[in-house]
């Protein structure tokens, strides 16, 4: 019996075998979640590139169901809560997080606050509620106070992550973010919040991401070195049609502020427009002002 026993394999039926994990298992199980997310950061990236009105408004439209309802999937301040806690999300299995993170800082490096402006789920409903809502209703910040109340989004930053630092309790991010709407689970004093805050949306032109977001003052602070910035032309001195059609108080006379700018395209169509932007009329009336010279015979 002895001899028999030790012919035996120690686990015969392979109970005790693990499968053997790979790059394609991982991959096959994220694949849709990657395709996904691939095509609409390259739809929003194709809408900044042309400036069309009508593809920037059907990226939002998309970041607030895709990004937002159906994957819950925004940067917030719990991830740079992980990132000084040392405690992020396993690389393989959470690619999807890891590309739109990565693309996040990319794209803020490259353009500026890009993220906020066409692919935060929350700024895009803002955004969209902005479009809906008519403009007599909607007040004008007075630029002083303007001013003054962006830099409340960097004070908030500020203190929640020195609140973190002193607590470790990431639970704080409910009361300074609202993006937990997308996972449809708060408790009632936080819903008569968030129900606030979009109320004064509709009078305050997208209130929250202008004076409020953590995140945005992130950044907002990494945009202040971006590599590729809006153009600005000498008549951008005494000019202030940008000015005035910005939603986001980014423009100050011949100056955008960085910290601000989310990319929204609104100056940038205006500068491209010969027949609204000084810079071109001035340039086409030189041109009709210079006669070429007779030669002389």
């Amino acid at each position: 019996m002895s001899g028999f026993a030790q012919n035996q394999p120690i686990d015969p039926w392979g109970f005790d075998a693990e499968p053997v994990e790979t790059w394609a298992s991982i991959l096959s199980g994220q694949a849709w979640d990657l395709i996904w997310l691939g095509a609409f950061l390259t739809l929003a990236l194709i809408s900044f590139k042309r400036k069309s009105v009508l593809l920037k408004y059907v990226t939002l439209v998309i970041a607030v169901g895709y990004l937002g309802f159906a994957k819950s999937q925004l940067i917030s301040i719990t991830n740079i809560f992980s990132l000084l806690d040392g405690n992020l999300p396993v690389f393989r299995y959470n690619l999807a997080f890891y590309g739109l993170a990565g693309f996040t800082l990319v794209s803020t490096v490259l353009f500026g606050r890009f993220y906020c402006g066409r692919v935060c789920a929350f700024g895009a409903l803002t955004q969209l509620i902005d479009a809906v809502v008519p403009r007599r209703w909607q007040l004008t910040v007075p630029r002083t106070l303007e001013r003054r109340a962006g830099w409340i989004k960097f004070g908030l930053l500020a203190g929640t992550i020195a609140y973190f630092l002193g607590t470790t309790d990431m639970s704080i991010y409910r009361y300074v973010e609202p993006f937990w709407m997308f996972g449809l689970f708060a408790t009632p004093p936080l819903w008569a919040a968030l129900a606030s805050l979009l109320l004064a949306s509709v009078f305050v032109r997208n209130l929250y991401c202008r004076f409020l977001c953590p995140i945005g003052a992130t950044l907002g602070l990494i945009s202040l070195a971006t590599a590729f910035r809006i153009p600005r032309w000498s008549e951008c001195q005494t000019c202030r049609i940008c000015q005035k059609a910005c939603d986001w108080g980014a423009i100050d006379g011949p100056k955008i502020r960085m910290t601000e700018c989310v990319r929204c395209d609104d100056c940038e169509r205006l500068y491209a427009d010969p027949a609204k932007c000084p810079h071109w009329r001035i340039l086409a009336y030189r041109t009709r002002k210079i006669v070429p010279l007779r030669p002389i015979h």
